[in-house]
């Protein structure tokens, strides 16, 4: 009797290892798929806030970044800026050259971990030059957002440069 009894339970254990594995692997997809649908939700809210910036509106760009000690920016203008507070100026000052004009991301790339994510795409549109001509923009770009707080943050952007915004 006690070796039927092992048997049923050493199955029933294994059978409860299975489904347990089975509902964290679930589990794990789903968190994944959320952390995707994050990643691109604030992607997203930063080419909205870029568009922003060449209206002149540097807030909502605020709203995306982290404020952090440890975030770069590396721009069409050709800086390498470290830190909040020297993005934050380099924004400001794109805003006040009011480019106008549109971008979007095209042909995304979304690597996601637990806490960093990468999106690296193409940014398509246009803008005003210094000449006042509209001028087709196409650059490559990185983006690095991490996880802050349960919401992702960017702490890095680098593109091409803009030949008419370097400095």
């Amino acid at each position: 009797m006690k070796a039927k009894r092992r048997r049923s339970t050493s199955f029933a254990g294994r059978f409860a290892a299975v489904a347990l594995a089975a509902v964290l692997r679930c589990a794990s997809a789903a968190a994944a798929d959320s952390d995707t649908a994050g990643v691109l939700n604030a992607n997203a809210q930063f080419y909205a806030a870029l568009n922003a910036i060449f209206a002149g509106d540097v807030v909502p760009m605020q709203r995306v970044w982290s404020h952090s000690d440890d975030v770069t920016y590396m721009g069409p203008t050709g800086g390498f800026d470290r830190g909040w507070n020297a993005v934050l100026k380099n924004w400001a000052g794109q805003a006040a050259l009011k480019l106008g004009g549109r971008v979007e991301p095209a042909e995304m790339q979304v690597t996601v971990g637990q806490a960093l994510a990468v999106v690296s795409d193409y940014e398509q549109g246009e803008n005003t030059n210094a000449d006042g001509k509209v001028a087709r923009v196409q650059l490559r770009a990185t983006n690095l957002f991490r996880k802050e707080a349960g919401h992702w943050r960017m702490i890095g952007h680098h593109t091409d440069l803009l030949p008419y915004l370097a400095k």
